[in-house]
């Protein structure tokens, strides 16, 4: 940690940068915080009576930030004299969280909810359930982001599967593993990496007499739709949706689900639309088999 005499001397967007970093790693490793309470009590002072410098006299914060940060002071004064079994750990990472984003949005920087932490660490895989036979087929989604974000939705309601047609975006790009938020590592998930794979795929499906049925407008809808203990939800590409031949395939099974909308734009973002049907549909089993084992 850097001592509080040199960070009192940075110019202000380094020291608030310092002390965002150090809130990172504590918010990260909690155990190392209960130690440099004092530390972060003096850390706060300094942000909120800062020593004569170059630049103390600027305007730091707005009177909300102000207020968010002496808050987080007035709570960190309330349990310096306490120990660490009497210290709530869950409002001590809150109040660091709190300092943190203060901080970042005085530095201008837009934070995207896989920059968000999660202080328990690492998912821990024992605890997910799958509905057998529940897949998802990405037609061309082409945005990492959207890619990343349907693999969230599939882990959180217990798709078994996703297959991806051979132009959607690569599960494996930077920002799709942001937005996975570490599912991609969790479902799994295959490319149909020709046009000739795609169709050998879904000439199986259609001899297997699998349930198809595409996420798409001018369907049944979301409230209606008899949705099948096993089967594959084709989700269409962001600007065309489902191509035609696919939307073929599922009207000579299921058909298309649809969610009503009422705005006068009366669509949905992909990845958006994609986990309101699928928990539709983990909703659907539920009732009808009791959650998966």
């Amino acid at each position: 940690m850097i001592p509080l005499s040199k960070l009192a001397r940075l110019p202000l967007h380094q020291q608030f940068r310092k002390i965002e970093k150090q809130c990172a790693f504590w918010e990260a490793h909690p155990d190392h915080l209960y130690s440099h309470i004092p530390y972060l009590e003096e850390m706060l002072a300094l942000l909120l009576n800062p020593s004569v410098s170059s630049d103390s006299q600027e305007k730091r914060f707005s009177s909300r930030e102000e207020e968010g940060i002496r808050s987080v002071y007035q709570y960190v004064k309330g349990i310096r004299n306490l120990s660490r079994a009497e210290t709530d750990k869950n409002a001590l990472i809150r109040n660091v969280n709190q300092l943190r984003h203060i901080l970042l949005q005085v530095l201008g920087v837009s934070v995207a909810d896989w920059d968000f932490m999660d202080p328990e660490g690492n998912i821990d895989v024992s605890k997910r359930r799958v509905f057998s036979g529940v897949h998802l087929y990405l037609d061309d989604v082409r945005s990492p982001f959207n890619i990343g974000s349907i693999f969230r939705t599939a882990e959180s309601f217990g798709v078994e599967k996703i297959w991806l047609s051979p132009f959607c975006a690569d599960p494996n790009h930077s920002r799709a593993v942001r937005s996975a938020m570490g599912c991609i590592e969790i479902v799994p998930w295959e490319r149909l990496d020709s046009l000739e794979k795609k169709r050998i795929f879904f000439d199986g499906c259609l001899r297997d007499r699998v349930p198809l049925f595409a996420l798409e407008t001018g369907g049944t809808a979301l409230s209606r739709f008899p949705f099948p203990q096993k089967g594959i939800m084709i989700i269409g590409s962001e600007e065309l949706g489902v191509s035609p031949e696919l939307l073929t395939l599922a009207d000579r099974s299921l058909g298309r689900v649809s969610i009503p909308t009422l705005g006068a734009k009366g669509s949905l973002n992909v990845a958006v639309a994609t986990g309101i049907a699928v928990q539709a549909w983990a909703s659907s089993l539920i009732s009808d088999s009791g959650f998966p084992v």
